[in-house]
């Protein structure tokens, strides 16, 4: 146990002070046969003073003399290894810091001496003083899952094993009631701000701006990020993983950088930029530069992962091994797609048979024996459009089954490539004081896989792809695999919501916005395994790194005025006998229309009007056709009875509160379609584009080739190369790639993965050393998704036409539109590697028509 703000007890010494007036402390010690309970408090309030707080709870005679009390005060007083100014008091004000650090970056001070023709001749020399962090000032590990329920983890009660995270909670704190916003960007930004997601402009993902102050996808300057608060207070700062706060229109080589990791606060950023990327071929950057996708036969995104942050933390440690560092773990795996290494997957055969239904009623019994829901909580219902596991067929339970072990496997893995960054840390001796916190989950699970699941995570979402029962238990043992971007059946995110209403998207209901949290800091965390139910939202983590560093919350960071910061510090529940009472009364939600206010205990939220797995518009106004449901979480910790009839008063002050809220934080106007959102994205007012040599970009952030006409012509040099790829958009689960290959030039549509929805067109390449190639695709209109013509021409000469039936509507997430190779995964199966023609491509031009 260490100095500052700890009780030490009379009776049973247990610190590692030395010894007292005689006693050997390393082992607890009676004083006297009585027990009076008295302890004693010490809190430093400056360098120059001790102060002593005699704290008594008499349950007893107290038959010690008050001499003998002070002189053990005294000698711990005395003590050399108290005599120091501590980093910050233990005891968790709502205020820290000091106030020096409040307007960043903190200037040098200037030259105050003489200045002389020579050496001799000046003052003393003066260096500029870089910025150090407080004295003892704990290194911090930021983790965040994506789309894991509340009910996945073991460490929660769930059905997947996770022991690094159990590990990591038998030595911390389990948050039982702690909150996202559900969905993706928006927790993201509002974990790494502090502030509420409509206030830093990213009230829906990045990806469906729509231009209104609280949805425009950019994150505002008056929003410094806790990796660039901590940057400029003296921390070395990394970020490995997804990282979704990026509009596609900045994730170019043209940037602007600013949203990028490297520009809020990031000094080393290695990961990807999107929603999600693929295990076995990413998209990845380090810092904003793109890395070559890895080739090698076994290679997994969350190994790599774990391997470069355990990197960075040997150069870190060994360049300045007293200098605290900031790790923000964001690995992205339990997103769409579901990918594990085989092994992994199969240790999981069999274990699911026995269906959704029973596996969240299991998960429920765990819960509540672990203490993790109330003993009177009750385990709502199955939604009406997901099917009772008994009503299914026996290919279906079989299917749903297999990918039910997917998504286990992936989760299982991703907690054990966490956990060897987490031992890692223990080997170098950083773990006592390193806070960890690790949340589990960006939102609720996921079901936008349908409710039949999908092998095609985007194909069913945006693009409309037909799976039939048939091909996926064709390809049933293949999922998990690089071939298929699989996520489960809805009945598995309602599973693994356990205990809770609805999932990812529904931010009106517990399942969307409930995640469970695990924080740990030895040095500090005096509590091990115990439960904490203080209502949080992810708004506070921010504050609470903050004062766990003892760093000032700044008011102007690079000359900008910050707005407030909109979350409260959790640290206060660090303590062994935390009040029961949540320092945070207040917190509103909204997603998609979707919203609800948390006020002391009571919930009001609206009814869903679109299922998560739907892309249709809902239909009316979104401000006025919503019901709302009423719900005391005091006694109703699932959300399970519906008192908005019962107390109409009580919901329309939450109502009242909710609107006022939204206001304050930029919530309106409201919109709840996402399709309008998504196809907006296609709507470029640019037409035309030029490009000189080897390109990559996203694949949205380059010219749109889904769902309209357009004309690709191409200089190749032919005295170079003869075959590669001329232009690539997409992935082979939906895109387009033409190229040279066997003495043909060939355009190649993939608007999914599976094998009927492939089109080929090829026709005789130049012979010559110079060539114009040029594609034309005349698409037929009637709507988003349809197909058209290709035509091939080569020096002016048609030499190929063919049908193209169907083309995509969205981007593939992650994946990127290049000129002269094929990055990720390939488009076309006529080869295997990026086959770039190079510098051979001697310009591009595209136009949209």
């Amino acid at each position: 146990m260490t100095g500052i703000g700890h009780r030490v007890n009379v009776i049973a010494l247990h610190t590692g002070f030395g010894s007292i007036a005689g006693l050997d402390l390393e082992r607890p010690q009676i004083i006297s046969g009585s027990d009076p309970r008295a302890s004693i408090k010490l809190e430093l309030n400056d360098p120059d003073s001790l102060k002593i707080r005699l704290d008594l709870e008499m349950g007893m005679r107290v038959r010690q003399s008050w001499h003998l009390l002070a002189g053990a005060a005294l000698a711990i007083a005395m003590s050399p290894n108290l005599l120091s100014k501590p980093a910050f008091s233990r005891t968790w004000p709502e205020r820290w810091g000091d106030g020096s650090r409040t307007k960043l970056p903190v200037l040098p001070q200037p030259y105050k001496g003489a200045l002389g023709p020579t050496v001799e001749q000046s003052g003393p020399r003066q260096f500029p003083a870089v910025p150090a962090a407080p004295a003892d000032a704990p290194n911090i590990l930021l983790v965040l899952l994506d789309d894991v329920g509340f009910g996945a983890a073991s460490a929660f009660g769930g059905p997947v094993p996770t022991p690094s995270l159990e590990r990591l909670a038998n030595r911390g704190l389990r948050y039982t009631n702690f909150h996202v916003t559900g969905l993706c960007s928006p927790t993201r930004a509002a974990l790494l701000t502090g502030r509420n997601h409509h206030s830093v402009g990213t009230g829906r993902v990045v990806d469906m701006p729509i231009g209104y102050p609280g949805y425009t996808g950019v994150i505002s300057k008056s929003a410094a990020s806790v990796a660039e608060v901590l940057r400029q207070n003296g921390y070395n700062t990394a970020m490995f993983g997804k990282h979704h706060n990026t509009p596609r229109s900045q994730a170019t080589q043209a940037g602007p950088f600013d949203t990028w990791p490297t520009g809020l606060g990031f000094e080393y950023f290695y990961g990807f930029i999107g929603g999600d990327d693929d295990q076995f071929t990413p998209t990845l950057y380090r810092g904003t530069s793109r890395v070559k996708t890895p080739t090698a036969p076994d290679y997994i995104l969350d190994a790599d992962l774990a391997d470069d942050a355990i990197n960075w933390v040997h150069n870190q440690k060994g360049a300045a091994p007293d200098k605290p560092f900031f790790i923000y773990l964001a690995p992205g795996t339990t997103h769409a797609p579901h990918q594990a290494p085989r092994a992994w997957i199969d240790r999981f055969r069999g274990q699911f048979d026995s269906g959704w239904d029973v596996v969240r009623e299991n998960t429920f019994a765990r819960q509540k024996a672990m203490g993790i829901v109330p003993a009177n909580a009750a385990l709502t219902p199955r939604p009406t459009d997901i099917a009772d596991w008994s009503s299914l067929t026996a290919d279906q339970r079989r299917l749903y089954a297999r990918m039910m072990e997917v998504f286990a496997g992936t989760l299982a893995h991703e907690d054990y490539q966490i956990g060897r960054v987490i031992a890692e840390l223990e080997r170098m001796g950083q773990f006592d004081n390193t806070l960890i916190m690790f949340i589990s989950g960006d939102n609720g699970p996921s079901a936008e896989g349908g409710l039949s699941g999908t092998t095609n995570e985007m194909g069913k979402l945006g693009n409309n792809v037909p799976e039939t029962e048939r091909y996926m238990l064709s390809v049933i043992d293949e999922l998990g695999g690089p071939g298929h971007h699989n996520n489960y059946p809805a009945g598995w995110a309602w599973a693994t919501s356990t205990p809770f209403p609805w999932v990812k998207q529904i931010a009106s209901h517990l399942g969307a916005t409930t995640n469970g949290m695990v924080a740990s800091w030895p040095k500090e965390i005096q509590a091990r395994g115990q439960i904490r139910s203080q209502f949080h939202h992810v708004v506070d983590i921010m504050p609470t790194i903050l004062q766990a560093a003892n760093i000032d919350v700044p008011a102007e960071v690079n000359g900008v005025p910050q707005q407030a910061v909109d979350g409260i510090s959790m640290a206060y529940s660090f303590e062994a006998k935390p009040s029961d009472q949540s320092r945070r009364h207040t917190q509103y939600f909204e997603m998609f229309g979707n919203r609800a206010i948390y006020h002391d205990g009571w919930w009001a939220g609206t009814t869903p009007k679109r299922p998560p797995w739907s892309m249709d518009n809902p239909g009316g106004n979104p401000a006025t056709s919503y019901r709302w449901e009423l719900y005391d979480l005091r006694s109703d910790f699932t959300q399970s009875r519906n008192l908005a009839q019962a107390q109409p008063t009580k919901l329309k002050e939450l109502q009242a509160l909710w609107s006022s809220e939204a206001e304050k934080h930029s919530v309106f106007p409201l919109m709840d379609s996402v399709a309008a959102a998504t196809f907006g994205l296609g709507g470029e007012a640019r037409k035309k584009w030029t490009y000189w040599g080897p390109v990559g970009m996203p694949e949205g952030a380059g010219p749109s080739l889904r769902s309209g006409s357009f004309t690709i012509t191409a200089e190749v040099d032919l005295s170079k190369r003869r075959e590669g790829v001329i232009l690539s958009a997409g992935a082979s689960f939906g895109g387009w790639s033409f190229y040279l290959k066997n003495g043909q030039i060939v355009a190649y549509s993939a608007f999914s993965q599976q094998p009927g929805h492939k089109y080929r067109v090829a026709g005789p390449a130049p012979t010559g050393t110079q060539a114009t190639i040029k594609f034309d695709f005349d698409y037929d209109g009637g709507g988003p998704g349809k197909g058209g013509l290709l035509r091939i021409s080569a020096d002016g000469r048609e030499v190929a036409r063919g049908r193209v039936e169907h083309t995509t509507i969205i981007p593939q997430n992650s994946e990127e539109f290049n000129v002269g190779y094929d990055s990720g995964s390939r488009v076309s199966p006529d080869y295997t590697d990026e086959f770039p023609l190079g510098d051979a491509v001697r310009r591009v031009d595209v136009e949209l028509r």
